[in-house]
């Protein structure tokens, strides 16, 4: 996973970049969680999920928001990080010539940029979001979600508590459409600690029935 070096509307983006050997392969972006409260690219939850699409065969990339690490600018409460990604997002498809579909996912605050990415690039062709921060923020403006995912959430979490992802959840099961892969891992915090194989587990399960489900079309 080469270091690289990007450039976004702030300055200099840096990224881990993996890049698969199948020809056309599927690309994914993975976002950390929020800097204001130490995330970063190498997060663990980041890299689980990271590490999860390189062993199915996507050519992946993720990121240090402005301001985190060699990344240039400053924290910008989201404006800004949602625009890192975008820049990001043309860097991988650009240098993807061919490829066949693209996923996004993050862990948190990353969640949530994601999904905003999510409504405003239609070529974005399903979504990974590990504890969206739904009692922090409004998700309302999926409406509608664009495509189907998986969302993953600890029991025990109280950072990003179920009750609220699963009202999240129910409301975009709701929707015409779209359907809500939805695992909720018991005895399970925030960090995820002990709990990183599952997370990698369920994100295999969700892409394999994925692609089951193109065969069938």
């Amino acid at each position: 996973m080469p270091a690289i070096v990007l450039t976004g509307h702030a300055g200099r983006i840096e990224a881990r970049y993996h890049h698969s050997r199948q020809t056309g392969a599927p690309l994914a972006m993975v976002l950390h969680p929020n800097p204001m409260q130490g995330g970063t690219m190498n997060n663990r939850v980041t890299v689980s999920l990271y590490n999860a699409f390189v062993e199915n065969g996507f050519s992946v990339i993720r990121f240090n928001f402005r301001g985190v690490g060699k990344s240039e600018g400053e924290f910008d409460k989201g404006e800004g990080e949602f625009n890192d990604t975008a820049s990001v997002l043309d860097w991988i498809r650009d240098i993807n010539k061919g490829h066949r579909e693209i996923w996004i996912a993050g862990f948190s605050f990353g969640a949530l940029i994601g999904m905003q990415l999510l409504m405003r690039r239609p070529e974005i062709s399903g979504f990974i979001s590990v504890c969206p921060p739904a009692n922090l923020n409004d998700f309302s403006f999926l409406a509608p979600c664009p495509v189907s995912g998986m969302m993953i959430n600890g029991a025990d979490d109280i950072v990003c508590p179920t009750e609220h992802v699963d009202k999240l959840v129910e409301k975009l099961n709701g929707q015409r459409g779209i359907s809500i892969d939805y695992r909720v891992i018991p005895n399970c915090d925030h960090s995820f600690t002990g709990h990183l194989d599952t997370i990698k587990q369920y994100v295999t399960e969700y892409l394999n029935s994925r692609r089951e489900m193109r065969k069938v079309v």
